[in-house]
């Protein structure tokens, strides 16, 4: 058989349709992408080391004087080991935030060198056509806006994870050595503007995390594996256009 293009490669078909693996992602993109997410737990994990090391003034939600949840509960406190590890979390939070730097890096060079940055950025259009494609997957809209390798929401909230990392790691310097990087501690508004924006955006990054499996699940199975296996699967009369008959006589001629 023959391949679509240099990045296909045909197997063996399923209930009489003819499977083409389509190249998806390479490889290094996928080693950087699942590199994040043990790195990003890790960080957090010993990011609540740090805030949690004094355990005596916890945080409490409930109303009028009555608690309703302690922030966190003993149970949690002891089975994720952080009352009073202040060190360990300091320790554990820059070696693994330097694994962050660097992937996130490496990502920005993979980015700029095969030129697949432009799939990531949206145009002024795409910009526009974000509201139409939350409207199509709602249902409140019948036809979903052209795309290409991205739709329009995906490229936005993509573009804005690659900023929240960067300002994830930039406030994280300023709350880590405000003296030294007093400008940076500035530039945030103060120690506490920048711890508070530190904090808001690791929240924000944790929420995107579980919106993106809701999402992967939704795109299916084929979806999934394309991001460990690097391909995904689909039907031959998918990929290529219907061929009529004027068009057949003239290829075999």
């Amino acid at each position: 058989m023959t391949s679509l293009d240099d990045s296909s490669t045909d197997v063996s078909t399923s209930d009489g349709a003819e499977l083409v693996a389509k190249k998806k992602h390479s490889l290094a993109l996928r080693w950087m992408h699942w590199i994040n997410f043990p790195v990003l737990m890790v960080m957090m994990w010993s990011g609540m080391r740090i805030y949690w090391a004094d355990l005596r003034d916890p945080y409490a939600f409930g109303f009028f004087g009555w608690e309703l949840f302690e922030f966190w509960p003993d149970g949690v406190n002891g089975f994720l080991e952080l009352e009073r590890k202040l060190a360990k979390g300091i320790a554990f939070h820059l070696v693994f935030g330097w694994f962050f730097v660097a992937n996130g890096v490496a990502y920005a060079i993979h980015l700029s060198r095969n030129g697949n940055w432009r799939y990531l950025i949206p145009d002024t259009q795409g910009v526009k056509d974000a509201s139409k494609v939350v409207l199509h997957d709602l249902h409140l809209r019948d036809e979903a806006p052209p795309q290409g390798k991205y739709n329009a929401m995906q490229q936005l909230t993509y573009t804005a994870v690659i900023v929240l990392a960067a300002v994830l790691v930039a406030t994280g310097f300023a709350i880590y050595k405000p003296g030294q990087l007093a400008l940076l501690e500035a530039a945030f508004g103060g120690y506490d503007h920048a711890r508070f924006i530190h904090f808001s955006v690791t929240v924000l990054l944790i929420l995107f995390f579980f919106v993106h499996l809701v999402q992967v699940a939704r795109a299916g199975w084929r979806n999934f594996t394309s991001i460990i296996t690097g391909y995904r699967l689909e039907r031959r009369s998918e990929l290529l256009p219907p061929v009529d008959d004027e068009q057949k006589g003239s290829v075999d001629t």
